[in-house]
């Protein structure tokens, strides 16, 4: 497979090569902070704590994780805190400037990970059902699509998630340990309600995504004959914003990798589906012209990823799917089965 060829783009996409800050201990990355209050985010359901904060006069948020607490970090196989190897690597500071990912500075301290951000809750999405603003859409889109064409072609060699475990995240299997835990998360007690009504609510759906769940390797070697970029993981809106200058925030890369332009796509297309401000397919056609416009050729490889990752999205979500809306279950079922054929 050859990497399509990219133009890249000038202007708003200039970088920063600044060094990442990296502090030996939590003290020491927020040290002389004030104002510290716990909270606990509207959006939040890892196990994650949170506070905010005010260091040298900024207001600041903090998060800190590690996989004994953090439910999502144990089911996504994030065994060796992949934020911190994207950070210490630069590729937060290699991002195109039209994305704000807020990071100041990060410390790890065993398996605990500290992350202190600018605060910018003034600029996130509104919790709610309510559709986004077309513009913000749009902007979301083109820079997700500037990201992914920054950096086409980039192979990982930290060790992020690997491309099969993408498909493995709400499994049976993958979520059957927490199940047995005395207090279950949420999360995962809805997915296990949802593998169950599948079945019978979508039985062609059901077997195929059971098929990806026993053997993840042939959908990842069917994705790796097209384009592979770098990808933050985690496009749900809870994570995303819009500065005053028309930047994007973009929080919490919580499941960073090698994998398909496509993958967030189809993630922001099945988490945020209630709140798109247009449909699915116009979603799909926006962001593919964005890429373009950003450089990528796409005829050759478009379709073919794009199916796949609809599998591959299936596979992740189709519990959600089961337990919601009969509408929504039947479009990602007609789009993982014809996605299916270029397995």
């Amino acid at each position: 497979m050859t990497t399509p060829r990219v133009q890249r783009p000038t202007g708003e996409l200039t970088m920063s090569e600044s060094a990442p800050r990296i502090a030996a201990t939590l003290d020491e990355l927020v040290s002389g902070a004030t104002e510290r209050v716990e909270v606990r985010t509207s959006d939040a359901k890892s196990g994650a704590r949170f506070e905010r904060l005010v260091v040298d006069g900024r207001r600041c948020f903090l998060k800190v994780l590690a996989p004994e607490d953090d439910w999502i970090m144990r089911v996504t196989g994030n065994t060796s805190n992949w934020e911190f190897k994207v950070w210490q690597a630069g590729l937060y500071g290699r991002t195109p400037n039209l994305i704000d990912h807020t990071i100041l500075g990060m410390a790890l301290e065993g398996s605990r990970l500290s992350i202190l951000m600018a605060d910018c809750a003034d600029d996130l999405v509104p919790p709610g059902d309510d559709p986004l603003p077309a513009a913000h859409h749009a902007d979301f889109i083109d820079a997700m699509a500037a990201m992914h064409a920054h950096f086409l072609g980039w192979r990982d060699d930290l060790g992020l998630q690997e491309l099969s475990r993408r498909w493995l995240f709400f499994a049976p299997e993958t979520i059957a340990p927490e199940l047995e835990t005395a207090d279950v998360p949420g999360p995962i007690a809805v997915a296990d309600q949802g593998w169950a009504l599948l079945p019978d609510r979508a039985p062609r759906l059901h077997d195929l995504v059971r098929a990806v769940h026993l053997d993840p390797g042939t959908l990842s070697d069917a994705l790796r004959s097209t384009p592979l970029t770098f990808v933050a993981g985690d496009w749900k809106l809870g994570n995303v914003g819009r500065r005053p200058d028309g930047r994007t925030v973009l929080l919490d890369w919580a499941y960073p990798g090698e994998a398909p332009p496509c993958w967030d796509l189809t993630w922001y297309l099945a988490l945020n589906r209630a709140r798109l401000p247009e449909s699915k397919e116009a979603t799909i056609t926006r962001y593919r012209r964005r890429l373009e416009a950003h450089g990528v050729a796409t005829d050759e490889w478009w379709e073919r990823q794009l199916g796949l990752c609809l599998v591959g999205m299936a596979a992740v979500f189709a519990w959600e799917k089961a337990v919601g809306d009969q509408a929504e279950l039947d479009w990602w079922e007609r789009a993982a089965l014809d996605g299916a054929r270029w397995l």
